[in-house]
């Protein structure tokens, strides 16, 4: 059997802020239908990284490549294509206050000018399925809780059918309960769609349970990188440390 391509790709990204270096030769690569998770302390770069993956921020050096493609040098009109096929699920859902879940759904539709007339409620009525909110879309997102925000957000992302998906620490703000529904819904999206994400979490239990591999970012390179069991395992310290804080000696029990 051949091996899946590489649908994304990162090649020595560096990115400072004034003299803050945040990345220093960054290098990973996401193969299609696979799902990556990032995770690492806070304030080490994850969210950073995650935004060079659809151009929100640019590398001082290194490139970014999407399906063969390098896209970190294209300019904002080039780019409106390749957005299209990464959606982006934002850390608070972003979604918009004065509109009605159903509205917001609609959104990008609307600016694609997709599924026309009496196709388009039909459109955000089948993406509300795929979410489990069936029948919310006269519901404004301050009727909602946090895990059915993320929901809601989540169907508008998934409105233009990306092929990648990134997601910035989905279950943060969520109980256990509703995070782990998150959660379930992430591997079941992946599963029924044959999606590829990239999952930046600072979550144990999400990285146990989304990841196909996992990618542990610090000091602005990726330390390791591997499946979950292999990193669960690492008796590198600085990851056991993150990864089993209560333990007493360097490594997992």
């Amino acid at each position: 059997m051949s091996r899946p391509e590489p649908l994304l790709e990162c090649r020595d990204l560096y990115r400072s802020f004034g003299e803050l270096e945040v990345l220093i030769g960054t290098d990973f690569i996401v193969k299609r239908g696979e799902t990556v998770v990032v995770m690492g302390r806070s304030g080490c770069g994850k969210s950073v990284l995650l935004k060079h993956l659809n151009c929100l921020y640019r590398p001082d050096r290194g490139s970014v490549f999407f399906d063969g493609e390098e896209i970190s040098g294209k300019s904002e009109k080039e780019l409106v294509s390749v957005r299209r096929r990464i959606g982006m699920l934002f850390q608070a859902s972003a979604l918009f206050d004065s509109l009605t879940v159903g509205e917001n759904v609609a959104f990008p539709l609307e600016r694609y000018g997709l599924y026309p007339g009496d196709a388009r409620a039909d459109r955000i009525a089948e993406l509300l399925s795929f979410v489990s909110l069936e029948g919310t879309e006269d519901r404004m997102p301050s009727e909602l809780s946090g895990g059915m925000r993320k929901r809601a957000a989540l169907a508008r992302t998934l409105a233009l059918e990306p092929d990648l998906l990134l997601y910035d620490e989905p279950t943060t703000g969520l109980d256990p309960v509703t995070g782990h529904q998150v959660n379930r819904l992430l591997r079941d999206l992946q599963a029924r769609l044959g999606l590829s994400a990239v999952v930046v979490t600072h979550d144990v239990n999400t990285a146990r349970y989304v990841a196909d591999k996992i990618a542990f970012l610090y000091n602005g390179k990726i330390r390791e990188i591997g499946t979950v069991e292999d990193v669960f395992a690492s008796t590198d310290p600085v990851i056991s440390e993150f990864l089993y804080p209560d333990s007493a000696r360097s490594g997992p029990r």
